[in-house]
């Protein structure tokens, strides 16, 4: 059996991948080159006799200089390659479309037409600057993240010697602005703004730690009013080619959120007055039936948000307002994390240090406790 130190054969040597399939390769001027397919792609092989077979057969060719370790081929240009990436990965629809409207937007029309050796360290970091003043920080770091992921790939394939991203900290997106959560007046009034029929889907982003998606998929079927519980177990998408319903992305997503009871008489005559019969019901149709389109309630929400004195608040941003709600009332970091469907600490520990506040007070009570002799 081969390992991946490789195997010594007549000419050159065998490698095991880590797919499990063999790899031949040589050395020639210095430099390591492996087995490749006419049109200039990686040419692996399912056992190691093959490989060491072509090896026998190609050895003559090498060593005479007749076989070319680098094909004459038309070089992979950025598009043609990056498409290629796109299309071969296992993503979600949602997540490829958002790829390729990076590609479309940021990438392509500045390394598209060049070939994968043409793209130079100096060349991506002139480029990511231009970036900051024609888009995001969100995007732009999302722009590099995509670009180095698909040079690295293009490295694996032995199309480039190295990756040429070498921006640090050039896919974390770094925002000035700090989320600042709603007060509960401002809730009352937001909630009280929007139409009959929403009312209910802003209560429960809030109260119950919702993503639109997620609220947007709502079924009679996953409300239980009895025990008080959401059964959040799908999640809605709209891509290029329609409207998605699919798992949430991990397995915290699918979970049992319990509904605070000052909602629960609100929600039951949400049901009643705006939701259909049948298990299967939506619970926030679209005015015409299906599901609600993002622009239909932004609509809505960007009008009550302005009577409620907050023009800055995103609907995504009710979320966070219902997290540090949690952590207000007590909830610990893993209760937050359960409570919105998070997988990582992360996210949960920012709600945590929105009531960092309290540390004042804490320290207040603390000195205030019975037998505590207080200083001078």
């Amino acid at each position: 059996m081969a390992n991946t130190k490789g195997t010594r054969s007549y000419f050159g040597n065998v490698r095991r991948l880590p797919s499990g399939r063999f790899q031949a390769r040589w050395n020639r001027g210095g430099k390591t080159h492996s087995a490749r397919t006419p049109d200039g792609h990686p040419l692996t092989f399912a056992t190691e006799a093959k490989a060491r077979a072509w090896l026998r057969t190609n050895a003559e060719a090498i060593k005479s200089g007749a076989w070319s370790a680098t094909p004459a081929v038309v070089p992979a240009v950025l598009a043609d390659y990056a498409e290629g990436w796109v299309t071969s990965r296992t993503l979600s629809e949602r997540t490829r479309d958002h790829y390729r409207q990076l590609l479309r937007a940021h990438i392509v029309p500045t390394f598209g037409k060049l070939p994968l050796t043409a793209i130079t360290p100096a060349a991506v970091r002139s480029w990511f600057g231009d970036l900051e003043g024609r888009t995001g920080p969100t995007a732009r770091a999302h722009s590099y993240g995509l670009l180095k992921a698909i040079m690295a790939t293009a490295v694996s394939d032995d199309l480039i010697e190295a990756n040429p991203c070498r921006v640090r900290g050039g896919g974390q997106a770094s925002t000035a602005k700090k989320m600042r959560p709603a007060t509960l007046p401002e809730l009352t009034a937001l909630t009280e703004a929007m139409p009959e029929r929403l009312r209910m889907l802003v209560q429960l982003a809030v109260w119950c730690s919702l993503r639109f998606g997620e609220a947007a998929e709502l079924r009679r079927s996953d409300v239980d009013l009895t025990r008080g519980v959401l059964h959040v177990r799908r999640a809605v998408v709209r891509t290029e080619s329609g409207t998605v319903v699919h798992r949430p992305k991990s397995a915290a997503g699918v979970r049992d959120v319990t509904i605070p009871p000052h909602i629960i008489e609100p929600l039951r005559a949400h049901l009643a007055e705006h939701v259909e019969s049948g298990a299967s019901a939506l619970l926030f149709p679209a005015a015409g039936g299906g599901h609600l389109a993002p622009s239909a309630l932004y609509r809505s929400f960007y009008r009550a948000r302005e009577a409620a004195g907050r023009p800055d608040l995103r609907f995504h941003d009710l979320r966070h307002t219902g997290q540090t709600l949690a952590a207000l009332s007590g909830a610990g970091l893993r209760e937050l994390m359960a409570r919105a469907g998070q997988s990582t600490s992360g996210a949960a520990l920012r709600y945590l240090h929105e009531v960092d506040g309290r540390q004042a007070e804490i320290a207040r009570r603390m000195s205030g406790l019975p037998g505590i002799e207080r200083a001078g």
